[in-house]
C-alpha cells in the first residue's frame, strides 16, 4: 500500500501522508499540525492581526485562537481604547 492511499487503499490520504488536509470546522488539531498552526498564527498576531481576524480566517473560534496563542507563550496585547479617568 502506498503512502498516498488510506488504510483501505481507497485513494484518500492516510496517516502517513505528507499532505495536510484543510482545517475542518470543529476538527481536533493535535501534534505537529497544532504546532505549525500555532507558529503561523503567532507570527500573524505579532505582526498586528487581531485574534478575532485570525479566528475568522482559520474558521476556528476566538477561544481556540486565544488559547493557542497563550500556549505558544505569545504576549497578548491589551484591549486598547480609551480608559476612564476619575473626575477631579
Amino acid at each position: 500500500m502506498a503512502a498516498e492511499t488510506g488504510p483501505n487503499g481507497a485513494g484518500k490520504p492516510g496517516r502517513n501522508s505528507t499532505k495536510t488536509a484543510p482545517l475542518k470546522k470543529g476538527a481536533r488539531i493535535t501534534g505537529v499540525a497544532r504546532e505549525k498552526l500555532a507558529a503561523e498564527l503567532s507570527k500573524k498576531y505579532e505582526k498586528g492581526q487581531s485574534i478575532r481576524s485570525l479566528a475568522e480566517a482559520t474558521g476556528r473560534s476566538y477561544g481556540f485562537v486565544h488559547r493557542l496563542l497563550l500556549d505558544s507563550d505569545v504576549t497578548l496585547r491589551g484591549r486598547g481604547g480609551a480608559t476612564r479617568s476619575k473626575k477631579k
